[in-house]
């Protein structure tokens, strides 16, 4: 396998299922030939959110960048913003919603990939 560069801003945006005026950027994953992560930012405009759900196999980690919102783990509500990083391990409930003015703008990790939402 070769190393890649990318530009994030040539990249297009896309929502998932489950995701409401919410979108992520896939900046690498198995399409880019990665085996072990799913990386992206995302960006989800005022009200915009994503649906509790769960990874089977996955675990993700959040990283907020800009703007506020609540993430819910396992029915517990947490407000959230600029420096916050959350983990989620498999099998647990959660969920992310913009509560601001702005768009709330985060990186996700997750591992393995293949477990990760693409869109329709």
């Amino acid at each position: 396998m070769n190393a890649k560069i990318f530009q994030a801003e040539e990249m297009d945006w896309i929502e998932a299922p489950g995701h409401h005026s919410a979108f992520s950027k896939l900046l690498v994953n198995e399409g880019h030939g990665s085996k072990y992560f799913d990386f992206r930012i995302s960006s989800y405009q005022p009200k915009g959110y994503c649906k509790t759900h769960t990874h089977e196999i996955a675990e993700n980690i959040y990283y907020i960048l800009k703007g506020t919102g609540i993430v819910e783990i396992e029915g517990v509500r947490h407000l959230v913003g600029p420096g916050k990083v959350i983990f989620v391990p498999p099998g647990v409930e959660h969920g992310i919603a913009n509560t601001g003015f702005e768009d709330l703008i985060f990186i996700v990790a997750a591992s393995p990939p293949q477990d990760m939402p693409r869109p329709e």
